[in-house]
């Protein structure tokens, strides 16, 4: 087993290859030929992702398919969803509309939950965003369509430029006055004040205000052409995974911290507290509404394509 390897890094796309195929237990003794082929997965490196998939990807859930692990940021992983080219991904919920002809959502192991939201950041308390620069982590993010709500609620002037940067150099920039705010997501919520930076707005508490839903964030999808079958022993396989890290999170710490981009592990732990959480088990009535919520509110305000009525049916 090779899952705990340093992965390689393509130097044109920052997408970590070679991540290693964690074994598994194989597939069941009588599943088709189809189900021992390893699944090709990408998510990203951070903490909430390795520790829901620790168990799964170093062969600690009985019967879980074999993975064939791609670390990426969420933005390229959008990309890979959108032309198609893996079996499981983890992306964003803005995506779903684009991908869903191929792909389906997965009712579990994605990031969804309470004061959990991105933020808007700024060097100076209560700036004014009116025909100012912001950096966002992508155009194509759940955070950016939050982002998109709250402005047009709340900066009736509408915004200037969008800037698209990496997550890591939105507050860098900021700081620096590169752009005069930045939509950070992840664990820039615990470490914003050491750039000096002012939180401006909080996207999740502008969303869960106004609609009283959680906060959908990143979500799972894998190939619709894998099959009912295979589709439903996944899911099995990854809420397990989930159970197995909140059993015993020790066991997750290495692979969670050999991928947590040189994070405090006090701040790791916040983050696996923050997004991983019974949403990431179960999506649930709640959840699913959240996820209907924002893309039909979006698709509102012209963001993204309309859902139809079955499109996050599972499987």
């Amino acid at each position: 087993m090779t899952a705990d390897r340093t992965p390689d890094t393509d130097a044109d796309t920052g997408t970590n290859t070679g991540a290693g195929t964690g074994t598994g237990t194989g597939a069941p003794d009588d599943a088709a030929p189809g189900d021992r082929t390893p699944l090709r997965i990408a998510f990203s490196p951070c903490p909430n992702d390795t520790f829901v998939f620790d168990a799964l990807a170093h062969g600690r859930v009985p019967g879980g398919p074999a993975l064939d692990v791609t670390f990426a940021d969420i933005d390229i992983t959008n990309g890979l969803a959108e032309r198609g080219e893996l079996d499981v991904l983890k992306v964003s919920y803005a995506v779903l509309p684009y991908v869903l002809d191929t792909y389906t959502l997965l009712p579990c192991g994605g990031a969804l939950g309470r004061g959990c939201g991105p933020l808007v950041l700024t060097r100076e308390p209560g700036a004014d965003l009116t025909g100012r620069t912001v950096a966002v982590p992508s155009e194509r993010s759940t955070a950016y369509l939050l982002f998109r709500l709250w402005a047009a609620d709340t900066v009736p002037g509408g915004v200037g430029e969008i800037v698209v940067l990496p997550f890591h150099e939105i507050m860098p920039a900021v700081r620096d006055g590169t752009v005069d705010a930045g939509l950070v997501i992840h664990e820039a919520r615990f470490t914003y004040q050491h750039y000096g930076l002012h939180k401006l707005a909080d996207m999740g508490e502008h969303w869960e205000s106004t609609t009283g839903l959680p906060i959908p964030l990143g979500a799972i999808i894998a190939k619709r052409s894998l099959g009912a079958g295979r589709l439903n022993r996944l899911a099995d396989s990854i809420r397990t995974s989930v159970r197995a890290a909140w059993d015993d999170p020790e066991v997750s710490r290495p692979y969670v911290m050999a991928h947590a981009q040189e994070m405090d592990p006090a701040v790791a732990d916040q983050h696996i507290g923050l997004y991983v959480n019974e949403f990431t088990a179960q999506l649930g009535e709640d959840g699913y509404a959240a996820v209907r919520g924002l893309l039909t509110r979006a698709a509102a305000e012209g963001l993204v394509p309309a859902l139809g009525p079955d499109a996050l049916r599972f499987p």
